[in-house]
């Protein structure tokens, strides 16, 4: 009988303490209906996002896995956008190395080119 009790209370426990009252985290952010076409790309809220989550890994400060250089600050990646533009949509040797990121995440990097390499 307390083994049942015991596990009745346990299983209460669980499920009360995992439930949410909220469904904040099962909806997606809204996107803009009406993006702004004339906006900016900028390092700062476009680009450096992007370096950290597909290039520090190894090209950080130092470089690791035989990167030659550092993307971690604005004046890198500037510096060196021609560069990591002709890797980043090379079909035969793609950085990151694990594969080339989205067309989108690319297209976004050319458009900060495009854009005059703003950096905030």
């Amino acid at each position: 009988m307390k083994k049942i009790l015991y596990s009745g209370i346990l299983f209460s426990a669980i499920f009360y303490g995992c439930s949410s009252s909220s469904n904040d985290d099962l909806t997606s952010p809204t996107p803009n209906p009406d993006p702004d076409p004339s906006a900016k790309i900028t390092y700062d809220a476009n680009i450096k996002s992007i370096m950290t989550s597909n290039c520090t890994s190894c090209h950080g400060n130092p470089p690791t896995q035989s990167a030659p250089f550092s993307l971690t600050t604005y004046t890198q990646v500037k510096n060196k956008v021609d560069i990591i533009l002709t890797r980043i949509n090379s079909s035969t040797n793609p950085m990151p190395a694990s594969g080339q990121m989205p067309l989108a995440t690319r297209q976004l990097i050319q458009q900060w080119k495009d854009d005059g390499l703003l950096e905030n």
